[in-house]
């Protein structure tokens, strides 16, 4: 089981680390919302928990609770750039159907 990023996504990672203090990596997740089911969730770590996995991945820390991992493994995170609009990607495996508007997916 892994959850990779890809090298952009890692850097983009390190450039807003360097930034905070004390944040160690980057915990993604899944919560239940919208119209598909679920939604990602992203955040800087600031400590790891006896139910946290942690990947490494571009030098970064990943980490996923045991809960979302489920729904997660195999996730390639990217980082993209769209005319104004930026932000992670998921390519994740995993998904069955998005919303329409992108925001939601599910399993």
């Amino acid at each position: 089981m892994a959850i990779t990023l890809t090298e952009r996504a890692a850097k983009h990672v390190q450039r807003f680390l360097a930034g905070q203090t004390g944040g160690s990596g980057l915990r993604i997740g899944v919560r239940s919302t919208g119209c598909s089911g679920y939604a990602y969730v992203v955040q800087p770590v600031n400590e790891i928990g006896e139910h946290d996995q942690v990947f490494n991945s571009h030098g970064i820390q990943v980490v996923v609770d045991d809960q979302s991992i489920g729904y997660l493994n195999g996730t390639e995170v990217d980082f993209t750039r769209e005319g104004l609009n930026e932000g992670f990607k998921f390519n994740n495996p995993n998904v069955a159907a998005t919303c329409g508007c992108g925001e939601s997916f599910s399993v």
